[in-house]
Order: structure tokens, then C-alpha cells, then sequence
């Protein structure tokens, strides 16, 4: 089925995008020639770079029957830029993912051996079947993070840092409440489904081996606003807990 058949395409995709210009092609593509089957849209959100990714972005957005694109402009922040993607999204479904598409297709390619869908499903580097190779510095991060969510929030979910694929009504009907401008965005988002008892289901992934070039400085700042920005959220769980209206429920 293609645009000229169906209105609502079945998957949205929103991409931020900073200084990406050197690979934001390349993924385009390689989304573009995945998606040759229902419809879908992918939505570039370009937001304060200072190279020539908005060019970049605007000349591959290159529409086929089975994909649209679309390419917008935000603040600088991913969530700040995810945010202005699902406003622009309309599909069934969205996936939030990154401009370099650290796991390939490998959360789709999951998502579709799925026979009944989740509420939300995670390309998650948590699972035991997924392969990651991470600085060390990086490790201890990602386990401190998830610590600080176990505790603070009581979170059972194992890596809310993944690509998320999101009901696209929820997430729609939900995206003021998701305000963080920057990396605790999806994580608020997956708390919200958690505290409204949705089913959320992590997938495994291959992270791609140029993901992580290098060691990363971890500052001392970077915790602290980590665990402020999980105690914020711990404060709004009624909020986060809360139905967007009365016909959302969950499954």
C-alpha cells in the first residue's frame, strides 16, 4: 500500500540530528530502502548545528510511494527535537532513534517478529542477547544510570536509553508532559508508560562498532544534573501516571 492508497502511514521515524552532515545521507538511504513495505514517514528534526546538516537533509529528503519525509528545525537538545518530531508525526507508531542508527534496523527487524505489539518497544543494550563492546567509562555510566532509576524511580525496565517504538497516539497525546530538552527525554517517556501499566518489551541489538569511538569524559556535573533531572521526575510521577484522556488504556 502506498500514500496514494492510505492517509495515516504505519510508522513514523524522528531522527535529531546535530552536526551530522557527514553521515545524515547515509542513513536516510539506508531508512528510505528499508521501508519499502506499508507506509511511513521519516522526519528530520535538524536542531542548532553549525555545519551543513540542514542542507544535507533537505537535499536527500527524497520522497518514494512508501516513505515521506519530512525535515523540520528545533532548539538545540535531542528531546527538545523528538519533541518536535511527534507533534509533526502521524503514524500509528513512532520510532525515536539516532542519526548515526547506532543498531542498524535490528530494533525493526525485532519488532516484527513481535506478533502481538507493545505499547512501547526498546532496542535495548540491556538485553542478555544483545552485543555492545563500550568503553569502560561508558559501562559504569550506563550501570550507574540504570541504578539511579532503579532506586529513584523503581523502575524495572532495563535500558530506557534505547530506540524507543512508541504508540503514536499515546505518545501524541502525551508529549507536553515530556519536557526534558535533552538525553532524560525518552527515559520520561518510558517511566510514563511504566506508571501507567503499559506492556513495554526490550528487544536485543547489535551496537554498531563505531558507536563509541573513544573513552568519554564523565563529569562530575553530568551526575549531578543525571540524578536532579530522575528526582524531578520521581516528583511528577502522579502527573507521568495520569491517562492522557479517558479512552487511553493500557494493555
Amino acid at each position: 500500500m502506498t500514500f496514494d492508497q492510505a492517509g495515516q502511514p504505519d510508522l513514523s521515524v524522528v531522527i535529531p540530528v546535530y552536526n551530522g552532515e557527514r553521515i545524515l545521507a547515509a542513513t536516510m538511504a539506508r531508512l528510505s530502502g528499508y521501508l519499502t513495505s506499508g507506509t511511513s514517514e521519516i522526519i528530520i528534526v535538524e536542531n542548532g548545528s553549525s555545519d551543513k546538516t540542514l542542507e544535507v537533509a533537505l537535499k536527500h529528503a527524497v520522497d518514494t510511494p512508501n516513505v515521506r519525509f519530512q525535515v523540520l528545525q528545533s532548539q538545540k537538545g535531542m528531546g527538545n527535537a523528538y519533541r518536535r518530531g511527534i507533534e509533526a508525526s502521524s503514524g500509528r507508531r513512532v520510532l525515536l532513534t539516532a542519526d548515526d542508527l547506532p543498531f542498524g534496523t535490528d530494533d525493526l527487524d525485532e519488532d516484527k517478529k513481535l506478533t502481538t505489539k507493545p505499547h512501547i518497544v526498546i532496542g535495548s543494550k540491556a538485553h542478555k542477547d544483545s552485543i555492545t563492546e563500550r568503553s569502560a567509562i561508558r559501562g559504569i555510566t550506563t550501570f550507574g544510570f540504570k541504578t539511579l532509576r532503579q532506586v529513584i524511580l523503581g523502575s524495572k525496565i532495563g535500558d530506557s536509553q534505547g530506540t524507543l517504538i512508541v504508540d503514536g497516539e499515546w505518545l501524541r497525546s502525551m508529549v507536553d508532559r515530556f519536557d526534558d530538552p535533552g538525553f532524560l527525554f525518552s527515559t520520561q517517556v518510558v517511566y510514563a508508560a511504566e506508571k501507567q501499566g503499559f506492556k513495554i518489551v526490550e528487544v536485543p541489538v547489535t551496537l554498531a562498532p563505531d558507536d563509541e569511538p573513544g573513552e568519554t569524559t564523565i563529569r562530575t556535573a553530568d551526575v549531578v544534573k543525571m540524578f536532579k533531572g530522575l528526582v524531578a521526575m520521581r516528583r511528577r510521577r502522579s502527573e507521568f501516571a495520569a491517562a492522557p484522556n479517558a479512552g487511553t488504556r493500557a494493555s
